[in-house]
């Protein structure tokens, strides 16, 4: 999520070229309607607001409690319902954790005498606001020692079409001589959810988070899909571009599984198939999770920061958001629409609020590129709001809280809206 704005000057073209010679797949499941649970626009007089507060960002907020209370006076002063805290990324764990990499926890919990983490969620709810922990699930970061790591083996890492692991790519970005026309949108290392093993260390990673949690009202997924590469390609099936999953493991799985020879390299064999079981893996750890977390919490909520063009996400990354509403395996959604052309982000957002699942789509929206220009985020925001949208979610604390100027634009639009509306 933090380096997306690069992938975004390459979206609305590849959108163009999705639509025009893709179209989406057949196979989409049947809506069955939304969770009991999730945010209703019906139920609510106002969106939901969602505030992303970062690990590791300018406020480090987990490591330095005294902060706490400006957050939750910005989080109130911005109109915020609900806090997205980060606690997992690059395999490391700002919670209790005997799965992930705890020294962060660790050094915390030794430097203040308590949970700082427990505390927040604490002091959140006494001051009215409702905690997701935000964790980033299939990225590594540049971690290269994460315990998965050592416990899957080098296997748990994506290879690409060509055999290449990520592992092996220089300064984790596309070797020569593919690098002449091709990128990582993100650059870092990224797991296989196919890989045997995989996805069971992360549901029992996640799983102990929200069982040593009960206090959690949320858990929020990041980075749940395949790596992005630009410029993006509808598939495997046409042979061109660069995607991944090829590993010897997972591929072997994938035979043992369908019968099937995954395509590799040149061989173009199965490869709707095999894109639908790729699309699957990811698919399955946000069931499993589910399924682990409803028997120890039955009212946590499930949420996802996803790709915000859906079609790309299904066919590109594999991410088939829209049918993990649609099922109820995820309570919301919130595509992080990060962009600077506000036509386009008004387009999407009325197609966002018109969509069959609109009553479970919150707004993702990137204030961090208006640091300057604050002005421009207060239009975006009103879009969301005159969409009528279900929520919205503002990227991120850390980048409001270090911008004077950004902050107090947009806690004047926040106090004017409620002004409004009393």
């Amino acid at each position: 999520m933090q380096n997306f704005s690069r992938t975004l000057q390459f979206v609305a073209f590849f959108l163009a070229l999705f639509s025009a010679s893709c179209g989406r797949a057949q196979n989409d499941s049947v809506a069955t309607g939304p969770a009991a649970d999730a945010p209703s626009r019906s139920a609510q007089h106002a969106p939901a607001v969602g505030l992303w507060v970062l690990c590791e960002g300018s406020q480090r907020i987990l490591e330095n409690p005294e902060r706490f209370p400006a957050l939750f006076a910005d989080a109130k002063a911005l109109g915020a319902t609900d806090i997205f805290v980060q606690v997992y990324r690059g395999g490391r764990a700002w919670f209790d954790s005997s799965f992930a990499d705890a020294t962060p926890y660790v050094a915390m919990t030794n430097q203040h005498g308590f949970d700082p983490l427990q505390k927040l969620i604490d002091d959140a709810h006494a001051a009215g606001f409702r905690v997701h922990a935000w964790v980033n699930v299939f990225s590594l970061a540049q971690n290269r020692n994460a315990p998965i790591l050592a416990s899957v083996g080098r296997q748990a890492v994506h290879v690409d079409r060509k055999g290449r692991s990520i592992l092996d790519y220089p300064a984790f970005e596309i070797p020569a001589p593919d690098r002449e026309y091709l990128r990582m949108g993100t650059p870092g290392i990224y797991l296989d959810p196919g890989a045997p093993g995989v996805r069971d260390y992360l549901v029992k990673t996640f799983s102990e988070l929200i069982a040593r949690y009960p206090g959690l009202d949320g858990l929020h997924f990041d980075y749940i899909r395949y790596p992005d590469v630009l410029p993006f390609v509808p598939g495997s099936r046409f042979g061109v571009g660069l995607d991944f999953g090829y590993g010897d493991a997972t591929r072997a799985r994938f035979q043992t599984e369908t019968g099937l020879v995954s395509p590799f390299r040149d061989d173009l064999r199965n490869a709707n198939r095999w894109d639908q079981w790729r699309r699957d893996q990811v698919t399955a750890l946000v069931r499993e999770v589910r399924s682990a977390a409803k028997p120890v919490h039955p009212s946590l909520q499930l949420s996802a920061a996803v790709w915000a063009y859906p079609d790309i996400g299904y066919l590109a990354l594999y991410q088939d958001w829209r049918t993990w509403l649609d099922k109820g395996w995820l309570d919301f959604a919130v595509p992080m629409l990060y962009s600077v052309d506000d036509t386009l982000l008004q387009h999407r957002v009325r197609e966002f609020a018109s969509a069959p699942q609109s009553t479970q789509i919150w707004v993702g929206l990137g204030t961090y590129l208006f640091a300057e220009n604050p002005s421009r985020a207060v239009v975006q925001i009103k879009a969301v709001r005159d969409a009528r949208a279900a929520g919205y979610a503002l990227f991120s604390w850390d980048s409001i809280a270090e911008s004077p100027k950004l902050k107090a634009t947009l806690i004047r639009e926040a106090a004017q809206n409620a002004d409004t509306h009393e």
